[in-house]
């Protein structure tokens, strides 16, 4: 069987500049779609009747449920182009945000979690390729690199409304907003975006499977998604457990929840500008860098937060941690997205939704076993992490001076 060309709704060369624009709107919808109601899940726990490990299993679930669909996603893409897939989905997710805020069911929640993961996984990777479609060279090198930077205004701008909504309307007005959101995404993909795939290739299981095995059998493409998983796990695990931190040790509201991560979502753009700067430095020596200065801020923290063991101290080494951490990812994502330009749609998938799902584990096994208690429970997470993150960086650097010889 051949390639086939696609035929629905070209885009029009007019519309590219928009179309561009509407697509780095959409790349921080997954961040808008667990950030937002991060300082609700308090009160979800209690308008719910639910246990704290129910409440942040939502955010598991859609985490899972998000990266496991970017694993099989991008071969439908690649198949099936990107627009119609995108803009469908992106509508099923508005539908399912009504559903979530008009139950009390936690189960009903769960579901339209994964309904969220899943649509969100084909709008995102679907928005990747759009990129990789239609630009090349430096200004696609560009491109991708900027998606750290694009994506971190989800978790700066969602929790800061996110408080704002919880203490006027409740935890559901999180997700009418979100509702909102889709909504005119929807109307305004539908009239300025169209399909970017030139030649589709026929869905045939065994040549994807092949190349998502040559991409598998990668080593340095595998350990590179390990890194980005455990970068972002590191904001999860404060995103899971700082609402009951700052709320239930410390006290204060919401509102102040909000505050803290947007404090927090800025400290991961300031660490995305800063990799975008530092492109064209040699790899190995800046990644290794960033990573010791990482271990040296979680030391100094468990250290002083022995003496002096406040909110403010918290978020300062969190600040410093998560720049690293955003650093970290903006390096890695250009690096794994780079390997397979021939095969966009799959590789992001693959790169996606593996470290979505190490961050899901990751994430939901490290609250579980160092539960949301206080600062140093929160700091003995980020010192787990980041002593794996040294390890695989390791192994990284010896693969990639086999290739080199």
């Amino acid at each position: 069987m051949t390639d086939s060309t696609i035929q629905l709704k070209p885009i029009q060369e007019k519309n590219i500049g928009i179309a561009t624009l509407l697509a780095f709107a959409m790349i921080p919808l997954s961040g808008f779609a667990t950030d937002i109601y991060i300082p609700s899940l308090p009160g979800m726990t209690a308008a719910l009747g639910i246990s704290n490990s129910q409440a942040q299993l939502t955010l598991s679930l859609f985490l899972i449920s998000y990266g496991v669909a970017q694993l099989f996603v991008g071969g439908l893409l690649d198949s099936y182009g990107r627009y119609k897939i995108s803009l469908f989905s992106i509508l099923i997710f508005g539908l399912s945000c009504v559903v979530i805020a008009n139950t009390n069911s936690i189960y009903v929640i769960y579901a339209m979690r994964v309904v969220h993961g899943i649509t969100i996984a084909a709008t995102v990777v679907a928005k990747r390729a759009f990129f990789v479609d239609l630009f090349s060279g430096e200004r696609l090198k560009h491109y991708l690199s900027l998606f750290t930077i694009i994506w971190s205004t989800g978790p700066i701008v969602a929790p800061f409304i996110g408080g704002y909504l919880e203490v006027s309307f409740g935890w559901a007005s999180n997700f009418y907003f979100l509702a909102i959101i889709a909504g005119v995404l929807f109307v305004l993909e539908a009239i300025f975006s169209g399909e970017t795939l030139k030649h589709a290739t026929v869905f045939h299981l065994t040549k994807i499977t092949r190349i998502y095995t040559e991409m598998l059998q990668t080593g340095s493409f595998v350990l590179g998604i390990l890194m980005l998983g455990l970068g972002y796990s590191m904001v999860m695990v404060y995103n899971m457990s700082g609402p009951f931190i700052i709320e239930h040790h410390f006290n204060f509201s919401p509102v102040v929840t909000g505050y803290c991560s947007l404090l927090l979502g800025f400290a991961w753009l300031v660490g995305g500008f800063t990799g975008k700067a530092l492109i064209n430095r040699p790899f190995n020596r800046k990644i290794t860098t960033n990573v010791v200065l990482q271990l040296l801020y979680a030391v100094i923290m468990l250290l002083t937060l022995q003496r002096l063991h406040t909110l403010p101290v918290i978020l300062l080494f969190a600040f410093l941690i998560h720049v690293s951490a955003g650093f970290t990812h903006n390096n890695y994502f250009t690096y794994c997205l780079s390997k397979f330009p021939k095969n966009a749609a799959i590789a992001g998938g693959l790169t996606g939704g593996l470290c979505n799902v190490i961050v899901s584990l990751l994430s939901y096994v490290m609250t579980a076993i160092i539960p949301a208690g206080d600062g140093g429970n929160l700091g003995v997470s980020y010192l787990v992490l980041i002593l794996a993150s040294i390890a695989v960086m390791w192994r990284v650097n010896v693969i990639s001076k086999k290739v080199a010889l």
